[in-house]
């Protein structure tokens, strides 16, 4: 069988057009980030020549599913609109992967340093290079199932356990009460380090399901392997006891600290930079990887970053809102909500207090939502300019406005009271008042226009 790995996949959108190859050297220290910054939208890049520490061997991709047509060719979805069905059924019909007997691709090579990795320089007031397309398996303490999920990685000076210099040690960046949190709290409490496994340069498939919020000891490969079309193998690691993906690029095994913090902060996906915080520290055990590895890397707040973290949100919140409210059509997490803070949601209105009930519902959903507005079905919830227009002509402020103040909100918001994950949110009723006769608010249509070609007017 072949295995569903990040390979494949390169392979099957540069045979689509969908990928480009860089063959000129590029630096890890901010050129990489700038080329992926300027292709933002665009095609992926796979860098075959990469300059900088850590970096000889190494190719390196960025933008991988950077637009919606490679998310759904991620998630072997047919067309984009079939993203949230794909994604709302694998959930539903997660199942577990097939194990193998036989050591992962990543034990062909192997080391005790993180500086063998080309890990990149974003910006320029970041503290140093991140490793951005991380995910960490971690044993739940309650189940014994494995959980999976995305967190940043920030190699740091210091602590070497092995001596000669190496660096063996980078901070992680843990949202507070999330499921490795919650996985670390708990061993600290026993005064136990958390042993973990991470991954870097997995296929698409495994990053989505990772990068989705599942219920408290549920396994995300089970998602991943439903996404795949039950074609996930994992391979149990030696020191760690962690089962991981059997095509990973680079697998790292170690301990999260129990007792030791330390400073950081990244740009976040709104492109603004975190406040300074102290967090817990990974330390390296064993480090792997294939012959001719491949490193992801992830620009942060750029599309790819919006997009991995909002699209199984928007597809959570299709599925939830939908099987609430029968006449919710689409959800759509907005690109200038930055794919997490605003949502703009197409319904089929049949009561006045829809709105207000599908607003409450969507905040209780996802805690990070700032804005919800509801439109009608002739709106588009995609378009910036639709949504928009819905507001000018069918909302009024002191009648279809819903004020939220001091509730739980997204840490990444910096207008928020950051520190206690306080904000207020705001819902927006933009359908058509039941009150006021619906043809004053038809948008006037010009019969045929779909099959006039301007060309063979003004050619």
């Amino acid at each position: 069988m072949v295995l569903p790995d990040l390979r494949g996949y390169l392979s099957a959108i540069e045979r689509a057009g969908q990928m480009r190859r860089v063959t000129k050297p590029a630096s890890t220290r901010f050129e990489i980030a700038g080329v992926t910054a300027r292709a933002d939208g665009g095609p992926a890049i796979l860098f075959e020549h990469v300059r900088g520490s850590g970096s000889a061997g190494f190719r390196l991709v960025s933008n991988l599913v950077g637009t919606r047509q490679r998310f759904a060719a991620a998630v072997g979805a047919k067309t984009e609109r079939a993203i949230h069905d794909k994604v709302i059924s694998a959930i539903s019909k997660a199942r577990r992967p097939r194990i193998s007997r036989r050591a992962g691709l990543y034990e062909e090579n192997h080391a005790r340093d993180l500086s063998v990795l080309p890990i990149v320089t974003h910006f320029e007031k970041e503290p140093g290079p991140f490793v951005t397309s991380s995910v960490i398996y971690a044993e739940n303490p309650e189940t014994g199932a494995q959980n999976s999920s995305f967190h940043r990685l920030m190699p740091f000076a210091g602590g070497d356990s092995g001596g000669g210099g190496k660096t063996t040690r980078c901070t992680v960046r843990m949202v507070e009460g999330r499921h490795l949190h919650r996985c670390f709290e708990a061993a600290k409490k026993l005064g136990q380090d958390l042993r973990v496994a991470i991954t870097i340069g997995v296929h698409p498939a495994i990053s989505i399901a990772s990068a989705y919020q599942a219920e408290w000891g549920r396994d995300e490969m089970h998602i991943a392997n439903s996404i795949l079309g039950g074609k996930l193998e994992l391979a149990k690691l030696g020191w760690s006891g962690m089962y991981v993906p059997s095509g990973a690029e680079i697998v790292l095994e170690g301990r999260i600290l129990h007792d030791v913090t330390h400073r950081e902060w990244m740009v976040e996906m709104l492109q603004t930079y975190d406040h300074k915080r102290r967090q817990p520290v990974f330390e390296l055990e064993r480090l792997h990887y294939r012959n001719d590895p491949i490193f992801h890397d992830i620009l942060s707040g750029y599309a790819e970053h919006r997009l991995l973290m909002g699209m199984p949100i928007e597809s959570k919140l299709n599925g939830e809102l939908g099987a609430a409210f029968p006449q919710v059509r689409r959800v759509s997490i907005t690109n200038g909500g930055c794919n997490w803070l605003h949502a703009a949601v197409q319904i089929s209105k049949r009561r006045s207090d829809d709105p207000r009930r599908i607003i409450k519902r969507a905040f209780a959903s996802h805690r990070s939502l700032k804005q919800v507005t509801v439109v009608d079905e002739d709106i588009d919830p995609d378009s910036a300019e639709s949504v928009e227009y819905a507001m000018a002509t069918r909302f009024q402020a002191d009648r279809d406005l819903v004020i939220v103040r001091n509730v739980r909100g997204s840490s990444l918001d910096p207008s928020s009271d950051q520190k206690n994950l306080k904000t207020a949110k705001m819902g927006v009723d933009a359908t058509i008042p039941r009150s006021k006769r619906p043809e004053g608010f038809e948008i006037a249509k010009i019969p045929g226009i779909e099959k006039i070609r301007l060309e063979r007017y003004l050619g």
